[in-house]
Order: structure tokens, then C-alpha cells, then sequence
């Protein structure tokens, strides 16, 4: 059995992911993976680079982002309510989702900015083709609803989800981290889910660094990112939670009771197919009015 990495964050998730794009890819090859993922937060600079380094080495690259979702509209900046948000992540099925990811972040950074580059669920409606998404990590709304024991909200926005992609491009994401109290409800409520709504399960990673003894140096960016030294107390630290880049023999071995999770990541690998054009002019079209040159 093999897994395919749908989660993964670069050192383009600026002071908060540590692998350089190389390295992760290599990393990915060594461990035999058909495919491999780049889902930075709410950008796309190393989209070209992974795509790239992907095809040097012999993998599928599946090009995607994770989004910031505002609490509502995007438009709404109000001090400490809307500096908050959700994480969704996204993948590009063909090359329309990647227009529709560039179009997604570029929206996300010109109108929706507050702290985060955000979007919302209206700006996803109007570039949803082509995507895929997977329901996000703790930070998503779907399971912070179920952390909750809010089951008929997270229903209900996961309804949301699949009214916007298809059933078929959107996918419950599931992780194994028994160190974090929520997570294991979390998947449960998504279980739950995936079978009322006859959607799927796929399992992550969130992979912040390629080795389990890189938590220190990536806690050193987190703290240059928030400001913080490394003896504050109360601050930002995920050194307590391992998101290094696993082999798949370690997926395998934490899922054992549920093979599906990792079965599904290649069904997922299956769908995105994006092939770029590199290296030859490409012009924007403008339609303008008729009679005019």
C-alpha cells in the first residue's frame, strides 16, 4: 500500500513551514510516493518551482493551497472578530483549478486581507471549478464544529461544501495526532459524516518540516513570525505535535483499523491531473467591445 501526502507545507508558508521544495520532493521520491502535494498557507509562490521539481524527479505534482476562510465575508474587517478564521485546503484538479487558485489568492490578497490573506465561501462559489478540497485541520470549520459536539453545524457546512465543489472533489480530512485531546473527535464526527453525506475520507499529514528533530528549528521561526521568544509563555507551539513528513509505512501502521484513509489519498492523486505549459508566450485574453481593435 502506498499514500500520497494531500497536506504539506514548503518554507514558502513563510516562518512557519521549514522544507525547502528540493528536499520535500527528494523526501517524497525516497519514500516511494506516486505524487505529492504543495499546500502552502494562503499562497502559491512555489507553485512553478514544485511543479518543476516534481517532473525532474518523476512525480505527480498536485498543486494546491491552504486558504484562509474568513468568519463571513471577506469584506468584513472589524477588530477582533474578523482576525480570526478558518483553514480549508484546496487542490487543482486540471489546469482551470489552477487559474482558479491563482484567481483565489490573488482575491485573498487584494480585497480580502486582514491579518491573513482570506477568502470566503461567495468568492469560492465564483472559482470553485476544477478544485478539490478536503475539509482542513483542526482550524477548519467543519472540525471545529465537531470539537464542539456541534454535529448539525458541521453537517450543515459540509452540505455547503458539496453543494460548491460536488460530492465527488470534496473529501473529509482526518489525522492522526493522539497528543491533541480534539483530534480524535474530530475524526470520529467525520466518520460520522462521511457516512451520512456518502462522502470520503482521505488522511493527512499538516507536514511543517521533514524530520520529527526539525520541531525545534521550525518553533524558532513560528516565534521570529509572532513576535515571541522561545521561554514566553502562552505563545504559538506546535513542538507539543509531530508534523514531520512521514513515510507511508508510518501512515499505514497509524491507520491500520481504518485502510480506507489511505487508499483514498490515491483516488485523490487519481483526479488531479494539471499539465503547464512552460517556456512559450501566453497572452491574457481581453475581450473588447465590437469595432473596437
Amino acid at each position: 500500500m502506498n499514500f500520497v501526502h494531500l497536506h504539506t507545507h514548503s518554507h514558502y508558508s513563510l516562518l512557519d513551514g521549514l522544507p525547502k521544495i528540493p528536499e520535500l520532493v527528494a523526501k517524497a521520491k525516497e519514500f516511494g510516493c506516486p505524487a505529492l502535494a504543495l499546500t502552502d498557507h494562503g499562497v502559491m509562490y512555489g507553485a512553478l518551482e514544485f511543479y518543476q521539481e516534481c517532473k525532474k524527479q518523476g512525480i505527480k505534482p498536485i498543486i494546491g493551497m491552504e486558504a484562509y476562510m474568513a468568519l463571513s465575508e471577506m469584506t468584513e474587517k472589524r477588530a477582533k472578530v474578523d482576525d480570526d478564521y478558518h483553514h480549508l485546503t484546496l487542490l487543482a484538479k486540471n489546469e482551470e483549478g489552477y487559474k482558479n487558485l491563482i484567481q483565489l489568492t490573488t482575491i485573498a490578497h487584494l480585497e480580502g486581507f486582514y491579518y491573513k490573506p482570506r477568502i470566503d465561501k461567495a468568492a469560492l462559489r465564483a472559482h470553485g471549478k476544477g478544485l478539490i478540497a478536503l475539509s482542513g485541520c483542526l482550524r477548519g470549520e467543519i472540525p471545529r464544529f465537531l470539537a464542539r459536539g456541534q454535529i448539525d453545524e458541521a453537517r450543515r457546512v459540509a452540505q455547503e461544501f458539496i453543494e460548491i465543489f460536488g460530492r465527488e472533489n470534496f473529501f473529509a480530512e482526518v489525522q492522526k495526532h493522539p497528543e491533541i485531546s480534539d483530534q480524535e473527535v474530530v475524526n470520529q464526527g467525520m466518520f460520522r459524516l462521511c457516512d451520512e453525506l456518502g462522502i470520503l475520507p482521505v488522511a493527512t499529514v499538516d507536514s511543517h518540516y521533514l524530520h520529527k528533530d526539525d520541531a525545534e528549528a521550525q518553533d524558532v521561526l513560528v516565534c521570529v513570525q509572532t513576535g515571541k521568544f522561545l521561554t514566553d509563555k502562552g505563545r504559538l507551539n506546535m513542538t507539543g505535535t509531530d508534523l514531520s513528513f512521514k513515510s507511508p509505512d508510518e501512515i499505514v501502521a497509524m491507520w491500520v483499523d481504518r485502510p480506507e484513509v489511505v487508499v483514498n489519498t490515491l483516488k485523490v492523486a487519481d483526479l488531479c491531473n494539471l499539465e503547464l505549459t512552460l517556456n512559450k508566450w501566453a497572452f491574457p485574453q481581453f475581450p473588447v467591445s465590437d469595432g473596437t481593435t
